[in-house]
């Protein structure tokens, strides 16, 4: 891996529910994202991206061996300029607000957390 490259390149949050976990991201986050049908029983929602720029993107994820968990791999999406707006919104979309937007101190930004419509529990990042 190079300097340049990002640590992480794809993340994957599995849902039980993919519609009705599609429309809580796409309602919270205020995107559209791009159904893809993988065989084998999978199905998913891909969060939008630029194509071969090297930013990280993902998807929500339904499938015999994906179990939504609040104890599984913490990620954080993107919520910048302010994750305000996002966390305001986790509620009406049938969310809950785990953690309210938490100064990181030294410079390095804001966290928050929510619990999904599937159980999952997921971190925000933002720098103010």
């Amino acid at each position: 891996m190079t300097a340049a490259e990002n640590a992480i390149n794809w993340f994957e949050i599995s849902v039980n529910d993919i519609a009705r976990a599609k429309k809580f991201y796409e309602k919270i986050l205020a995107v559209k994202l791009q159904s893809m049908d993988m065989g084998g029983g999978i199905v998913m929602e891909m969060f939008p991206s630029e194509d071969g720029n090297g930013k990280v993107s993902g998807a929500l994820c339904k499938g015999p061996d994906n179990k939504p968990s609040a104890d599984g791999a913490r990620i954080y999406l993107n919520a910048n300029p302010d994750m305000a707006p996002i966390l305001d919104r986790v509620k009406a979309a049938g969310g809950e607000v785990i953690m309210p937007k938490t100064d990181i101190g030294s410079g390095f930004g804001f966290m928050g957390f929510f619990m999904d419509t599937e159980g999952n529990v997921v971190g925000l990042h933002s720098n103010g």
